[in-house]
């Protein structure tokens, strides 16, 4: 999957697609992107992955997505209900969700055909609105789930719940709900802390509440997170999943978050630990830093090979 749109997003997924031919793996592009990239394929290096799923028959055993984050997350949506392990291959600015660069194809070929990679799960969160009692939306994110005003001017009245019990009520912006691997995008930028990728919680971020209570909170990762648009409330709103998926929110309403169902499978081309991701991505400085001082931190232990992932 690629973003058709970016001309170095075709090249380099030509160039992907062609070395896995040669290794007698074809490739299952969306039939929209494969009309585009049609012109820079060898025949029979790709099918339609429309015509993969009509085919019981058939095995994928990865998606390879080369774009910036919004274009693994779109990505994702297919790959999460699928139970496959995807890798993303940046073409974007910080690109978080990705393993590797558009520069490193023809390693990434042989890793594919080698199976030499690994794969690490992330957690979901699910999202319910409700109108008196009925479910009238529901999704998923593997991001976060974002709940905004309509209306510039104007603020949300939102009474929050978690675990059966309410916490706060808040005059806001909107809030978030975010998942660890949310911790570094939106929830980031509204002042969230970051949460690494191995914790298993759900983090609450309010947006310019006007409360004495109002700091982002991290919550368990059974926790279930209860939002009230509170009748009165000076303006409607609206529920966003990942930024992709929206619905309009009027009062009265609430919305349920929970912990997901899926998983998010995440293929893994190196066993470095995410303080490495954090410093490259975020471009930390670091410099001075000599390693673990004798007698303070053990060593680093060797890291152990990657194994096969089939």
């Amino acid at each position: 999957m690629l973003h058709t749109g970016r001309p170095e997003a075709i090249k380099a997924a030509a160039r992907l697609v062609d070395g896995l031919h040669r290794a007698g793996i074809v490739a299952a592009i969306p039939a929209e992107d494969l009309e585009t990239m049609t012109p820079w394929l060898a025949a029979g290096a790709a099918i339609r992955l429309e015509d993969y799923e009509a085919d019981v028959g058939l095995d994928c055993e990865l998606v390879v997505v080369l774009g910036g984050d919004g274009t693994i997350l779109r990505s994702a949506e297919w790959a999460i209900t699928s139970d496959i392990p995807l890798l993303g291959v940046n073409l974007g600015h910080v690109g978080f969700l990705a393993e590797a660069e558009s520069s490193e194809i023809d390693s990434i070929v042989d890793r594919i055909v080698d199976c030499s990679y690994g794969v690490e799960e992330r957690v979901t969160i699910d999202v319910t609105l409700r109108d008196g009692g009925e479910v009238i939306w529901s999704s998923f994110a593997i991001n976060e789930v974002s709940i905004e005003k309509a209306s510039r001017e104007r603020m949300l009245e939102v009474m929050v719940e978690v675990d059966g019990r309410p916490l706060s009520r808040w005059a806001c912006d909107g809030i978030l709900l975010a998942t660890p691997t949310g911790s570094t995008a939106y929830a980031f930028s509204a002042g969230g802390p970051v949460i690494w990728p191995g914790v298993e919680a759900l983090l609450v971020v309010p947006l310019s509440a006007h409360a004495l209570f109002a700091r982002p909170l991290v919550l368990g990762p059974q926790s279930q997170v209860i939002v009230e648009l509170i009748d009165g409330s000076p303006t409607h709103g609206v529920v966003w999943a990942d930024g992709r998926r929206s619905t309009e929110l009027r009062t009265g309403m609430e919305i349920e978050v929970t912990q997901g169902k899926y998983k998010l499978r995440l293929a893994r081309l190196s066993e470095s630990p995410f303080t490495d991701r954090l410093v490259n991505k975020f471009g930390l400085r670091v410099e001075g830093w000599r390693g673990a001082a004798e007698g303070r931190l053990d060593p680093p232990q060797p890291q152990p090979e990657l194994g096969h992932a089939r």
